[in-house]
């Protein structure tokens, strides 16, 4: 995981985001290993979804996919990403509104909370693979801000 203030600049550590709000771990990537800790999760957070998704160029249309979420919005559920493989950029408003980037590489878990603004971009290596946890599959609509916002 890589960290930084978008717009002033600074490393931002993993006890930051946790105090912003926004869960940082990393994990092993077996699935052995990293299923106990996803099933805590999912037992402490009430997720009771989880599936795979990876998105790279030979993605059916990938670019309309990574679209939807390249502008900010919020969720009403988490959005809980574990990296098994690849990585992905999350802008993620702090609890004063600044940016934070945060990019996730293998066996790196987050999750930004319900309600927080964000967006999500492919790196240029243009690949990642996640497991995703739900509390229910219809609260990981996106709500865009408003540009006027």
């Amino acid at each position: 995981m890589q960290a930084y203030w978008l717009e002033e600049g600074g490393a931002i550590p993993a006890a930051e985001l946790n105090a912003q709000g926004v869960r940082y771990e990393a994990l092993p990537t077996d699935a052995a290993a990293y299923q106990a800790p996803l099933d805590a999760l999912k037992a402490a957070n009430g997720y009771v979804e989880q599936d795979v998704v990876a998105l790279s160029p030979a993605t059916p249309n990938l670019e309309a996919i990574c679209a939807k979420f390249v502008d900010e919005h919020i969720h009403d559920d988490d959005e809980v990403r574990f990296v098994l493989d690849g990585e992905g950029i999350f802008d993620i408003r702090s609890h004063d509104d600044r940016w934070m980037r945060v990019k996730v590489e293998t066996g790196d878990l987050i999750v930004v909370p319900a309600g927080r603004n964000h967006r999500f971009l492919l790196t240029d290596a243009r690949h990642i693979r996640c497991v995703r946890l739900f509390k229910d599959a219809s609260g990981w609509v996106p709500h865009y801000r408003s540009k006027a916002s």
